[in-house]
């Protein structure tokens, strides 16, 4: 890996960490979204490197409980080695009354994803959430800004965004109000990758090619598709992403129900 690379990571890096603190001394009631997946490990690396080795805001993770097995056992074992401070909340009513993917997929990811997490930032009482969101990652993404208000009930207005110029983000917003920030929407997938090579990072053993397949991107069970691949290990994934054309989350079955099914579930609330 040539020092061009090196200095480009060192950049997003910077400007990453650079949010985590301003978030930290601007919002009372923060905490940060955890969803297992490469973007929220090497976000949640970056965060204990902002604070010394410490997670100073509890993590959340919305278990739907389809998630893939093996991504359960990865956090399990993560919170206790890094000393975390773990919130898994679920929707129980939703799934008690038989929710899930055979109700349609966005309607699944409504009531277990959205409601689920609406209900633990309800219960906490949380003013601001932290993402890791990336703009290349998906068109309606790329709409988002860094320090992002959120109307009630969660609600996301993508035509009414603030400007952020120079860095200069604005955290002024009404009581019954909130903020997502968003540290790596400046950040690219070969950049993660590149970055969880350089640091070490771990992440779930799902990303890497077991009898041909692999994922590409880690959600719940039903509605996460694998793809063929032989990469094997991080530095061999990052090959194979020089290579590709195919999106990012072309395994994702949510975002195919419809045109705009991934926007609406954001305007919602979802993550």
């Amino acid at each position: 890996m040539g020092r061009q690379t090196l200095d480009h990571l060192d950049a997003l890096e910077s400007q990453s960490i650079f949010i985590f603190r301003e978030a930290f001394n601007r919002i009372e009631d923060l905490a940060m979204l955890w969803s297992l997946g490469k973007d929220s490990n090497a976000m949640l690396w970056m965060v204990r490197k902002a604070f010394f080795g410490h997670v100073p805001f509890p993590l959340i993770h919305i278990d739907t409980h389809y998630k893939i097995p093996e991504m359960i056992a990865f956090r399990d074992q993560l919170a206790k080695d890094w000393n975390l401070n773990l919130i898994v909340g679920s929707n129980d009513k939703a799934l008690a009354e038989g929710m899930g993917p055979d109700k349609g997929r966005v309607n699944c990811c409504t009531a277990l994803k959205t409601n689920g997490l609406k209900k633990v930032v309800a219960e906490g009482g949380y003013k601001g959430l932290i993402a890791g969101i990336r703009r290349d990652e998906e068109g309606t993404r790329a709409k988002e800004r860094v320090f992002s208000p959120r109307g009630e009930n969660a609600a996301w207005d993508y035509r009414d965004q603030p400007p952020e110029f120079w860095e200069q983000f604005n955290t002024d917003i009404p009581p019954e109000t909130s903020l997502r920030i968003h540290p790596l929407l400046h950040w690219t997938e070969i950049d993660i990758w590149r970055y969880i090579a350089r640091e070490g990072i771990p992440v779930p053993d799902l990303y890497f090619a077991k009898d041909g397949k692999r994922y590409r991107s880690l959600g719940c069970a039903p509605c996460t598709g694998s793809i063929e691949s032989t990469a094997s290990n991080v530095q061999e994934v990052i090959a194979e992403l020089e290579a590709t054309r195919v999106p990012e989350r072309a395994g994702r079955a949510q975002d195919q129900e419809s045109e705009d099914a991934f926007e609406r579930l954001r305007v919602e609330g979802y993550m």
